[in-house]
């Protein structure tokens, strides 16, 4: 009985941070995320966060469209000069970055405009590579807003002046966002590292 009892006091306990953690997230980040590209300030380098171009359907996928939309948006508007784009690389058959670039070019982005990170495999590595490979202190992340809450978050963290940019929200499971965001509080609390550094890359 007091086994049990200290393993739902336990569970209890986990909860409140998982949930707690969502909310100071959300806290951190507002006033950071804009919606309306007219009253977002300007940032030299917009950095994209990745997501794969295709759906499991085999449709396009609209986390993926809507970020191109955005970075678009943005660049076209006059409110960043380049676009960082950081996603996934770790496999042969698996390119978002140069999924990102080619659907950027084909929408009036200069291909000179566009730097790749083939490292970033999650929000984390982005975020500090765009600082340590990439040079950028200061940032327009470029999501989901519940995904730039998280990336604003880890900024931070890490003492980067990021503002975000709101692409056109899709559903999402929200409990995956409660994992994600107690995962990222627990990364930063025991100074987990990104999985690869590397030479440092001039954005110009």
């Amino acid at each position: 009985m007091k086994k049990l009892k200290l393993l739902i006091l336990s569970g209890l306990c986990i909860l409140f941070g998982i949930i707690s953690t969502f909310y100071w997230v959300a806290y951190k980040a507002k006033g950071f995320n804009y919606d309306n590209i007219d009253n977002i300030p300007k940032n030299k380098v917009g950095l994209v966060l990745g997501a794969s171009k295709l759906a499991p359907s085999g449709n396009i996928n609209l986390f993926y469209k809507h970020r191109v939309d955005a970075a678009v948006a943005l660049y076209k508007a006059g409110k960043i000069d380049y676009i960082l784009v950081s996603g996934d690389n770790g496999r042969k058959d698996y390119d978002e970055p140069t999924d990102f670039k080619n659907d950027l070019i084909a929408n009036g982005v200069p291909e000179a405009c566009i730097f790749l990170d083939y490292a970033g495999f999650r929000t984390l590595d982005s975020i500090v590579r765009a600082k340590e490979i990439f040079g950028q202190n200061d940032i327009t992340i470029i999501s989901q807003k519940f995904h730039n809450e998280r990336a604003i978050y880890i900024a931070q963290h890490f003492g980067i002046n990021a503002i975000a940019f709101n692409a056109k929200d899709v559903y999402k499971n929200p409990k995956r966002e409660y994992l994600a965001r107690a995962k990222a509080s627990l990364d930063l609390l025991f100074n987990v590292e990104p999985k690869f550094l590397g030479d440092k890359i001039a954005i110009n």
